[in-house]
């Protein structure tokens, strides 16, 4: 009982035992060595008031000085600007952020009251609990004793706490282990910690038998249903065998090395290599004879194939025949009987639709039929629109008697914009391109592979490729032909044995575009060209039509001057077509609405027709002198013949929907009277002439063995001398002007 006691007033008196000693040193009585080393300290601390201190007033020294601290940093640069990839321009960098991490752990502990917590407790059936408190009457009462310097009361308050902490630990595993010893064992110690402690710590103490009274409870360690297992794997005995072989023959030989018996040997080893030898090369002769085998087996697989392949064309266009059998009727038979009730006006009947699966997003950029086979005609697909090229480009070879797919196919990695039939030899066709390059193919053989192709940056276009043109043979026979492109340059290509040579024909310069260039001196401004067009007589003299607007007329001997320059269009000069009956008449199209026919060696057009939409093609009719056809982006088709009415078209009709599409391009067949258009969907569509469409000139009572084509011209020659308005005698001057080339 005296324990008990003073242990309780032990207890009680701690918080005051520990306020004594506190004010005890503040108060510096606990000796005079203590005091000395405090006024010895003091005095270090005192502050040392330099010479030069200002002298502030009492109103100086009571104003108050605002200082603000802003978390902006001001040695970051806040105009720090990066190149974007993705947006393909420079964009703001993202600024540096203030928090400096310095240690950062990953826990698994949750909070009792958070969301996940709860929700985590109401799955596993368990219930959270938040960890003991700690008993801070203890560390008070510790530090108490050692602050009195008593061995024996230290010693009783080692065994107290020790008892103590005990008593905890106890509380805290019975908690875990069984409820009731639990509560038991936590009122026991409420009771002696509220002797101990006195009205102070009547919470904690109160807090602890709260927390006990509840179910049994198990700490949460994280959110997962974590267990751990433990397995132990069968070891093998060890054993060892032993095996005895039976030792391999012996033998003793003796014998005499002469030179003879080692020249022996080296003869029956070189017999063996070359038995060997003879092994491999019947080794080798049959493996050749088997690959040659093979060799001819393909090669006899792939003339049936051909052969096959003939057949089901041939078999495809039966098919096609059959079920077109209405068009094609029409396409050979079909006369309109209304325009016998017409008077100068026409129509056009549609045929068919040619397309192909893999263009229908794409433009048609040229159309051109075969000179030689007149129902075969080629189709260039690219893109106009220079914001959206394709990855690829198609040449298409379309036949009348197969609508549905074409004959020849040419696939290439950007899109197509022109091409050209050999005249001489229809099955090679020659093709320009969107990069620049420029590629020749041969149809009777792979279209997957081209024959001849412009490599380096020397030898190719700088810009789009718009026109090609097969020149004459040279005097040594070999091939050539001419191109034209943005970049203001006329090339000759030929054709050597295993490469394209390539010579510049022609620069083509403004004529009155010196500038001042940066540095001060002049620089001769270039016109990209657009078109081109060679003379029908003279194969030496062809027309370049230009982005500015201007034709030139150009010769391939000299490229030093224009033969003539005409003022054309306002606008682009997309195509040119000479007549076919003369050849000083040819017409102009561009994008300034406009159609002119030309005379040669006239500065001023003969007709001028308004369109009401930009022009795409325009061509002379191959039947009639006075008969030519134009197509616009509207959509329409516009057929003019001058004989008829010289103010505007004998026929007007749209092909393609006014708002969703645009035709680009235009053909006629030279034998029969139908037109091919081409529109920006990748669609060609033929077109059927009616009869007042296609007059044919009657000769004279008088005149009757006349042909046609001398009827023709005299037409169209009646016609000029109604337009021309020169007096008689007088020439129009031949005028040149001078560029550099």
């Amino acid at each position: 009982m005296p324990d008990t006691k003073n242990k309780g007033d032990g207890k009680q008196n701690r918080g005051k035992i520990r306020t004594s000693k506190s004010k005890g040193d503040g108060g510096g009585g606990g000796g005079g060595g203590d005091a000395d080393d405090f006024d010895a300290w003091m005095k270090s601390r005192q502050l040392l008031k330099p010479d030069d201190q200002l002298d502030l007033t009492e109103a100086e020294l009571a104003e108050e000085v605002t200082k603000v601290l802003t978390p902006t940093n001001t040695n970051v640069v806040h105009n720090l600007v990066v190149f974007s990839f993705k947006e393909g321009e420079f964009v703001p960098a993202p600024l540096p952020g203030n928090t400096v991490t310095l240690i950062s752990f990953p826990g698994n502990s949750l909070h009792v009251d958070s969301e996940e917590a709860r929700r985590q407790a109401e799955e596993t059936d368990d219930v959270a609990y938040p960890l003991p408190m700690p008993n801070y009457s203890l560390v008070e009462q510790r530090d108490a004793e050692l602050g009195e310097g008593e061995e024996g009361e230290e010693g009783e308050a080692d065994d107290e706490d020790k008892m103590e902490d005990k008593a905890l630990g106890g509380e805290e595993e019975e908690g875990e282990e069984e409820e009731d010893e639990a509560g038991g064992k936590s009122g026991v110690d409420g009771e002696e910690d509220g002797e101990a402690a006195g009205p102070d710590d009547d919470e904690p103490s109160e807090a602890q038998p709260a927390a006990a009274t509840t179910s049994k409870k198990r700490k949460l360690i994280n959110q997962f249903n974590y267990c751990e297992r433990a397995a132990l794997t069968f070891t093998y005995p060890k054993r060892s065998v032993d095996t005895q072989t039976i030792p391999p023959p012996r033998s003793q030989f003796g014998a005499n090395v002469l030179q003879w018996v080692i020249y022996d040997s080296y003869l029956a080893d070189f017999e063996e290599q070359q038995k060997d030898n003879r092994r491999d090369d019947a080794r080798i002769v049959k493996r050749g004879m088997r690959q040659k085998k093979f060799k001819d087996k393909s090669a006899m697989a792939e003339q049936l194939n051909k052969k096959y392949l003939k057949c089901w064309q041939i078999l495809e266009r039966m098919i096609n025949q059959n079920i077109y059998d209405d068009i094609a009727n029409d396409y050979r038979y079909w006369e309109d009987p209304a325009d016998e009730f017409r008077e100068g006006e026409g129509n056009l009947l549609p045929l068919w639709k040619f397309q192909y699966e893999k263009t229908k997003k794409m433009s048609v950029t040229d159309i051109l039929f075969n000179p030689s086979y007149y129902d075969l005609f080629a189709v260039c697909f690219g893109s106009h629109d220079f914001m959206k090229q394709t990855n690829e480009g198609y040449l298409c070879l379309f036949t009348v008697k197969n609508p549905s797919f074409p004959d020849y196919i040419i696939q290439t990695d950007c899109g197509v914009m022109c091409c050209d039939i050999h005249p001489t030899y229809p099955f090679l066709v020659v093709i320009g391109l969107y990069d620049g390059n420029v590629a020749v193919y041969n149809l009777r053989g792979d279209c997957k592979q081209p024959l001849y192709v412009s490599r380096g940056v020397n030898c190719k276009h700088g810009e789009c490729v718009w026109q090609l043109k097969w020149g004459p043979d040279m005097t040594d026979g070999e091939i050539n032909f001419y191109s034209v492109s943005s970049d203001g340059r006329v090339f000759n290509w030929i054709l050597m044995q295993n490469k394209l040579w390539v010579t510049t024909i022609i620069t083509l310069y403004l004529e009155d575009g010196l500038v001042d260039g940066p540095d001060g001196t002049k620089v001769s401004l270039k016109s990209g060209g657009c078109c081109m067009k060679f003379h029908p007589v003279d194969p030496k003299i062809f027309l370049v039509g230009t982005e500015c607007g201007y034709i030139y007329k150009c010769s391939t001997a000299f490229s030093s001057k224009y033969l003539m320059t005409y003022n054309a269009h306002n606008m682009s000069v997309y195509r040119i077509d000479f007549n076919r009956f003369n050849s000083n008449i040819f017409v102009s199209c561009g994008g300034d609405w406009r159609v002119k026919v030309w005379e040669d060696m006239r500065a001023d057009p003969l007709f001028i027709f308004d369109l009401g939409s930009a022009v795409g093609d325009v061509k002379w009719a191959p039947y009639s002198s006075t008969v030519f056809a134009a197509v616009t982006t509207e959509g329409k088709v516009h057929v003019f013949d001058l004989n008829v009415n010289k103010y505007k078209a004998i026929c007007i009709q749209a092909v393609v929907p006014k708002r969703k599409n645009k035709l680009t391009r235009l053909a006629f067949n030279e034998k029969l009277h139908f037109i091919v258009v081409g529109d920006e969907k990748g669609v060609t569509t033929s077109l059927k002439l009616s009869p007042n469409l296609r007059v044919m000139v009657k000769p004279p009572k008088k005149q009757l063995y006349l042909d046609q084509t001398t009827l023709q011209i005299s037409k169209l020659e009646k016609l000029l001398s109604l337009v021309r308005e020169l007096p008689e005698g007088n020439i129009e001057p031949d005028t040149a002007t001078t560029v550099r080339s």
